[in-house]
Protein backbone atom coordinates (compact mmCIF):
# COMPACT_ATOMS: atom_id res chain seq x y z
CA UNK A 1 0.00 0.00 0.00
CA UNK A 2 1.58 3.54 -0.50
CA UNK A 3 -0.11 5.18 1.81
CA UNK A 4 -0.73 4.01 5.74
CA UNK A 5 -3.15 5.91 8.16
CA UNK A 6 -1.16 4.48 11.27
CA UNK A 7 -0.19 7.55 12.10
CA UNK A 8 -3.19 9.62 11.64
CA UNK A 9 -4.98 7.11 13.36
CA UNK A 10 -2.63 7.24 16.67
CA UNK A 11 -3.06 11.38 16.39
CA UNK A 12 -6.80 11.39 16.21
CA UNK A 13 -7.42 8.95 18.42
CA UNK A 14 -9.43 6.94 16.12
CA UNK A 15 -11.49 9.77 15.24
CA UNK A 16 -12.87 8.50 12.01
CA UNK A 17 -14.50 12.35 10.95
CA UNK A 18 -10.78 13.70 11.66
CA UNK A 19 -9.14 11.34 9.28
CA UNK A 20 -11.46 11.69 6.69
CA UNK A 21 -11.14 15.54 7.33
CA UNK A 22 -7.50 15.55 7.07
CA UNK A 23 -7.72 13.25 3.88
CA UNK A 24 -9.94 15.56 2.86
CA UNK A 25 -7.67 18.72 3.25
CA UNK A 26 -4.33 16.44 1.90
CA UNK A 27 -6.58 16.10 -1.53
CA UNK A 28 -7.64 19.48 -1.91
CA UNK A 29 -4.38 21.10 -1.23
CA UNK A 30 -1.74 18.82 -2.41
CA UNK A 31 -2.18 19.02 -5.83
CA UNK A 32 -1.42 23.31 -5.72
CA UNK A 33 1.48 22.66 -2.95
CA UNK A 34 2.88 20.04 -5.93
CA UNK A 35 2.35 22.76 -8.63
CA UNK A 36 4.71 25.39 -6.60
CA UNK A 37 7.17 23.17 -5.98
CA UNK A 38 6.94 21.84 -9.60
CA UNK A 39 7.37 25.73 -10.96
CA UNK A 40 10.02 26.44 -8.16
CA UNK A 41 11.72 23.13 -9.31
CA UNK A 42 11.64 23.73 -13.01
CA UNK A 43 12.73 27.62 -12.65
CA UNK A 44 16.09 26.34 -10.40
CA UNK A 45 14.94 28.22 -7.78
CA UNK A 46 15.94 26.16 -5.11
CA UNK A 47 14.93 28.66 -2.03
CA UNK A 48 11.42 28.27 -2.94
CA UNK A 49 12.32 24.26 -3.51
CA UNK A 50 12.88 24.27 -0.17
CA UNK A 51 9.83 25.91 1.55
CA UNK A 52 7.85 23.81 -0.77
CA UNK A 53 9.38 20.44 -0.06
CA UNK A 54 9.19 21.36 3.38
CA UNK A 55 5.56 22.12 4.12
CA UNK A 56 4.74 19.07 1.84
CA UNK A 57 7.06 16.82 3.86
CA UNK A 58 4.99 16.38 7.37
CA UNK A 59 1.75 15.67 5.12
CA UNK A 60 3.08 12.58 3.26
CA UNK A 61 4.66 11.73 6.49
CA UNK A 62 1.07 12.38 8.28
CA UNK A 63 -0.10 9.56 5.49
CA UNK A 64 2.82 7.09 6.14
CA UNK A 65 4.33 7.70 2.61
CA UNK A 66 7.36 6.20 3.49
CA UNK A 67 9.23 6.77 -0.13
CA UNK A 68 7.53 10.48 -0.86
CA UNK A 69 8.43 11.74 2.62
CA UNK A 70 12.12 10.45 2.07
CA UNK A 71 12.04 12.39 -1.50
CA UNK A 72 11.03 15.41 0.07
CA UNK A 73 13.79 15.05 2.42
CA UNK A 74 16.68 14.86 0.21
CA UNK A 75 14.80 17.45 -2.39
CA UNK A 76 14.75 19.70 1.05
CA UNK A 77 18.66 18.89 2.21
CA UNK A 78 19.78 19.33 -1.79
CA UNK A 79 17.85 22.65 -2.22
CA UNK A 80 18.74 24.00 1.70
CA UNK A 81 22.61 23.24 0.30
CA UNK A 82 21.98 24.85 -3.21
CA UNK A 83 23.13 21.78 -5.65
CA UNK A 84 22.54 19.54 -8.13
CA UNK A 85 19.11 20.90 -9.78
CA UNK A 86 19.20 17.68 -11.87
CA UNK A 87 19.09 15.35 -9.05
CA UNK A 88 15.99 17.43 -7.51
CA UNK A 89 14.24 17.64 -10.66
CA UNK A 90 14.57 13.90 -11.09
CA UNK A 91 13.84 13.17 -7.50
CA UNK A 92 10.28 15.53 -7.53
CA UNK A 93 9.13 13.64 -10.87
CA UNK A 94 9.46 10.45 -8.66
CA UNK A 95 7.35 12.43 -5.96
CA UNK A 96 4.79 13.89 -8.20
CA UNK A 97 3.90 10.14 -9.73
CA UNK A 98 3.57 8.90 -5.99
CA UNK A 99 1.20 11.61 -4.60
CA UNK A 100 -0.61 11.63 -7.40
CA UNK A 101 -1.62 7.71 -7.35
CA UNK A 102 -1.90 8.37 -3.58
CA UNK A 103 -4.41 10.95 -4.07
CA UNK A 104 -6.30 8.79 -6.54
CA UNK A 105 -6.31 5.92 -4.01
CA UNK A 106 -7.20 7.88 -1.66
CA UNK A 107 -10.21 9.69 -3.54
CA UNK A 108 -11.25 5.61 -4.20
CA UNK A 109 -10.73 4.62 -0.80
CA UNK A 110 -12.49 7.39 0.85
CA UNK A 111 -15.31 7.67 -1.72
CA UNK A 112 -13.99 11.58 -2.42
Amino acid sequence: MPYSLEKLEELSGGDQDFIVSVVVVFIEETPEDLGKLEKAVQAGDFEEVYKHAHKLKPNVDLLGMENSTALMRRIEAKAKEAIDIEAIREMFAKAKTEVGDVIKELETDFGL
